[in-house]
């Protein structure tokens, strides 16, 4: 089997999960001796096109259509995968496949091709009003970067697809991370018989450490969605004199001076700013940490330092909200709080610091999870089925 693996990636500076995720699939297939051709494109290219250009790139790349289908003339694959085709590649590349009488897959990463930030947040709260509709409230509210002006390419792209029924009649599969993403997806308008669910994995797992470390800790962008602000809600009311939580919070984004400063204003010696660590750096951290705190106000659709956390045998403290609320099991691989309640995330990280063989317990069904679930073999397996369904149609 020859497979034309396509991506956008967002930033060469700084990965995307998008990213990371395409890359350890092109990994995957090449060592399990698929022969993979590859199509990648990148948003650092973006800099110096027009807003204008940029936004008819989104709508209609013929670039992308050119090079997609010379390629596929050169390399003949059976089959095309596309993970992100934002702003660069586009759906024209669909065309070329297309053309060519070439199946296609669709990874859903976000919620892009029905929301104009891809988040489905608005205000710091879910949002759902685009759902099932033309996303025109995207401009409304400017939803894009906050921005009216920034937001219009965005949702002409998506009204534009969505008109010409790009989505539903063109992809012959999609995959979504989770059943809350699969559901969701069905809800915004996809055919439910072509939508899949295979999670992320994470290859060359380290051997778990079950050891209860000192600390909590939060790896992830440090910006609106991902609840860092709940975090130190928390943080504030999570100190007694039973148990002290100590946290260690690693990434790097907008709200990185804020956060600091609010810190250092509250007097909140007890957490600790990292910022950005390599892969492994993580890792490490993770595997003398306590457990992961995941403190998001979106709905997530599979965030990679779950996988990572169960990898190594620590349980997960995760809202009580979307994709997180499936994958982390209350009181089996960890628990789950009230969304954007740092009342609520407070209690439960002091009775996962004070019960420390309990933590230890779920750290195992963490472990034991993953094994079942994202481990190399078992999401191989799940890929190569869906391929061989699309081909066999």
């Amino acid at each position: 089997m020859k497979i034309l693996l396509a991506h956008n990636f967002y930033q060469s500076s700084s990965p995307s999960g998008e990213d990371i995720v395409y890359r350890a699939e092109v990994d995957l297939l090449r060592h399990k001796g698929i022969d993979v051709v590859t199509y990648e494109r990148s948003n650092d290219e973006l800099s110096e096109c027009s807003r204008r250009k940029t936004a008819v790139s989104a709508v209609w790349s013929r670039t992308a259509y050119d090079e997609v289908t010379d390629l596929i003339k050169k390399e003949k694959p059976e089959i095309a995968h596309f993970h992100n085709i934002w702003y660069l590649i586009s759906p024209s590349a669909y065309l070329a496949c297309r053309t060519a009488g070439l199946p296609i897959v669709q990874t859903l990463h976000n919620f892009r091709m029905f929301c104009a930030n891809g988040l489905l947040l608005r205000n710091g709260k879910v949002c759902e009003e685009c759902v099932g509709k033309l996303p025109w409230r995207g401009v409304v509210y400017g939803c894009f970067r906050n921005s009216r002006l920034y937001s219009v390419p965005v949702v002409a792209s998506e009204v534009m697809q969505k008109l010409k029924r790009i989505w539903t009649g063109t992809v012959d599969a999609y995959i979504s991370m989770t059943k809350f993403g699969r559901q969701k997806f069905i809800q915004c308008g996809l055919p439910d018989d072509r939508v899949y669910v295979k999670p992320n994995f994470l290859a060359d797992p380290p051997a778990p450490n079950y050891a209860a470390g000192e600390y909590a800790l939060y790896l992830g962008r440090l910006s609106e969605e991902k609840g860092v602000e709940v975090l130190l809600d928390a943080a504030k009311h999570s100190n007694g004199p039973s148990a002290e939580v100590k946290i260690k919070i690693v990434g790097d984004g907008p709200l990185m001076e804020r956060l600091r400063r609010r810190c250092l204003d509250e007097g909140m010696s007890h957490v600790e700013i990292l910022g950005r660590k390599s892969h492994s750096e993580c890792m490490d951290l993770l595997m003398h940490a306590r457990f992961l705190v995941l403190p998001s106000i979106c709905y997530e659709n599979f965030p990679l330092a779950i996988r990572e956390a169960y990898a190594c045998g620590k349980p997960v403290i995760a809202s009580r909200l979307g994709a997180m609320a499936e994958i982390v099991q209350d009181k089996h691989t960890g628990l789950l709080f009230n969304p954007g309640d740092g009342d609520d995330l407070a209690e439960k990280m002091r009775w996962m610091t004070e019960n420390e063989e309990a933590c230890i317990e779920m750290g195992k069904n963490a472990r034991g999870e993953f094994e079942s679930k994202y481990a190399t073999e078992r999401n191989f397996a799940i890929l190569m089925e869906i391929y061989h369904k699309v081909l066999s149609k």
